[in-house]
């Protein structure tokens, strides 16, 4: 009888072993999906600060005359007054002055914290983004905290729009004051749905007690960022009569925001980290007003820009820690580096600092130390990927600067609602569908790359084909064998059946996705300011005209970044196309509707791509097993919203590590 007690016992450990092993897989493939796809997309829009940086070494005076004027026309939307047009719908009867208060803070997260439509009056919007950008015009490029007096200090990570986050923060760890003051450390804005009121909120925070809340600017307080990643799309959205007024103001806020803090003059807190060449007295040196987007050339004088400081602001805005010694170009992000514990320690004692306290990187927990614990990463947008990926974090350091972590996830009761299968269920299809999404930009050569392993045209090529193909076309870095089960279902375990895949990047589910999203040519045409810069930097002689040989020289740019794309003859003869009047130049107009009319014409492309695939779906039976999964993640992915309860959230204190 023991002995088969003990053997039962043995049987349920191992089984639930194995049952612990294939979740943590999961889990992490899942996470590799979902972090390979950020960056991959990151590293497109970085791939325009890098033509930028190309245009201005070739060019330097050009783009120093016509960023001058720009910077001028930015400086005077401080002196305006605030005759906002009244936007179309309700807005809520709140009215706020200056100087802000406590109590308009309250009113403030009263009014936000409802998802019912509640919007701000554009007037009252426009007050706080100006009072801010103002106010932190006065502020040096790095902050100088301290808690000589507070004798503690909280550190808030990446909010990414995510309200919900913001709010449990200030409920559990209460509002700023003397005796509590916070360091926000970037990332404000984008991919969350809230970004505006999250930066509402932030100035109106700082702007009532400005000893006591620091805000540190983040890779995506840059309006290129923002045209990709939603918060254009956002501010347009609730404010459809005032959008252009206050993104522009917007763009003034982000130009004074510091670069960073430093708490007793022993930790730095920027939003990256750093790289072998960062240094501190460089950068409380630069002139950061230059600087009104970071992807975008900054603002001269008419002087050749200094790409060294501009190399230092790009290092503490993008960079990430690795593992390894030595510091090398960040090639997943695009931009910023990769720094090791090496690189790490030689900084802290060239600066005689203790530690460095950074974001901009998704954490399960919300927290991570590396070189031996030297280096914090700290995040604070909880469910950020999807319901359930991942814990948010705030830090508080006490007087000896010792952290204790507090760790949250908002919007409990939805999760609590759900069965441990449908948490793991939704995490999954989420990931899956952001995958699919990012496969559709590569459906046609994907499908001609499958089949050079067909010759017979069967439809089924082997698992290790399969996989060559999903990574040398998507160049993603994905466990390929571990997905296969996901992205071509089938029961064969050697062959795949690689229609399935198609199948299911032509599922409306992930046609819809697709549609919501922005790319990098949308997020360019969005953002007209970044055409506009182009256009003048190319338009080297400040004729507001381009010719032939100034086209040409900026094509020499362009084959760098793209090479194979077109031979040059073919790129010369686009830029022929683009002269509507047949003068032999090229003006401003008609650069623009150039770029309109091969928008158009890309979705109309897209949209006839579309409805034949559809036709082919409904001639021919989908197979069960795509039907199954798009049916799946369509199910999993739809969340309900409601107005935002900041005590609905599952919070933890960890004890204090040594850092």
């Amino acid at each position: 009888m023991r002995t088969a007690t003990i053997r039962a016992a043995i049987f349920i450990q191992k089984w639930y072993r194995r049952h612990q092993a294939r979740r943590e897989m999961m889990r992490r493939c899942n996470w590799q999906i979902f972090q390979n796809l950020e960056y991959a997309s990151e590293q497109d829009q970085a791939e325009l600060y890098k033509f930028f940086n190309d245009l201005i070494k070739h060019m330097p005076q050009a783009a120093g005359r016509k960023n001058q004027h720009h910077g001028e026309s930015i400086i005077s939307l401080l002196d305006e007054k605030d005759d906002m047009m009244d936007e179309l719908g309700d807005t809520v009867n709140a009215k706020i002055e200056m100087p802000i208060r406590k109590s308009h803070i309250d009113l403030l997260i009263d009014v936000f914290r409802k998802k019912r439509g509640n919007r701000l009056h554009p007037k009252y919007v426009a007050l706080i983004l100006r009072e801010g950008a103002k106010s932190l015009k006065q502020l040096p490029n790095i902050s100088m905290v301290s808690t000589a007096v507070s004798q503690q200090v909280t550190v808030c990570g990446d909010l990414h729009g995510k309200l919900d986050d913001l709010l449990v923060v200030l409920h559990k760890n209460g509002l700023p004051s003397s005796s509590n003051p916070y360091v926000f450390n970037g990332d404000f804005v984008d991919r969350g749905k809230r970004g505006l009121e999250v930066l509402l909120l932030l100035l109106s925070l700082y702007l009532a007690f400005p000893q006591a809340v620091f805000l540190n600017r983040g890779n995506h307080e840059d309006s290129v960022m923002n045209a990709r990643y939603g918060f254009i799309r956002e501010v347009e959205g609730k404010y459809p009569r005032n959008h252009k007024r206050l993104l522009a103001i917007i763009d003034e806020v982000y130009r004074w925001l510091p670069l960073g803090s430093v708490l007793n003059s022993r930790v730095l807190i920027v939003h990256g980290g750093i790289s072998d060449n960062t240094s501190l007295d460089l950068i409380k040196s630069i002139d950061r007003g230059k600087y009104v987007s970071i992807l975008r050339p900054p603002l001269t004088d008419g002087e050749p820009l200094d790409k060294t400081e501009w190399q230092q602001i790009f290092d503490i805005m993008w960079s990430d820690p690795q593992t390894v010694m030595g510091c090398v170009p960040n090639t997943l992000r695009g931009a910023g580096v990769w720094f090791g514990p090496d690189v790490t320690e030689n900084f802290l004692q060239r600066h005689r600092l203790s530690y460095v306290i950074r974001s901009h990187e998704c954490k399960p927990n919300g927290h991570e130390f590396m070189h031996d614990n030297k280096v914090i990463t700290i995040f604070s947008a909880s469910n950020y990927y999807a319901i359930g990926s991942n814990k948010g974090a705030y830090i508080r350091l006490n007087n000896q600067l010792m952290p204790h972590f507090v760790q949250y996830i908002s919007a409990a009761s939805q999760s609590k609602r759900l069965s441990f299968k449908q948490r793991m269920g939704m995490v999954e299809s989420s990931a899956l569908k952001e995958l699919a999404v990012k496969m559709r930009d590569y459906r046609d050569e994907l499908e001609d790359e499958f089949k050079k392993f067909d010759p017979d045209n069967t439809g089924c090529i082997t698992i290790t084909n399969w996989c060559y193909v999903m990574e040398k076309v998507t160049k993603l870095g994905l466990p390929w064998r571990l997905l296969r089960d996901k992205l071509a279902p089938g029961t064969d375990s050697h062959m795949v059946n690689y229609y399935t895949t198609l199948d299911l990047l032509d599922t409306d589910v992930i046609l819809e996705a697709e549609a919501d999203g922005t790319s990098v040519m949308d997020a360019l045409y969005a953002n007209k300011a970044s055409l506009v810069a182009i256009f003048n930097i190319i338009d080297a002689d400040d004729s507001g005209e381009i010719t032939l040989d100034e086209f040409e020289t900026a094509i020499d740019l362009l084959t760098a970044h793209m090479p194979g794309a077109y031979s040059k003859e073919e790129m010369l003869e686009k830029c022929r196309m683009m002269d509507l009047n047949g003068d032999g130049k090229v003006d401003l107009n008609e650069f623009l509707e150039a770029f309109r009319l091969s928008d158009v014409q890309r979705k109309q492309q897209q949209d006839e791509n579309t409805r034949r695939r559809s036709e082919v779906r409904a001639s021919t039976k989908p197979s069960d097993p795509v039907t199954e999964l798009a049916d799946r993640i369509s199910r999993n992915t739809v969340i309900v919203e409601q107005d935002i309860d900041p005590s609905d959230c599952e919070a933890k204190v960890i004890k204090p590590n040594k850092a």
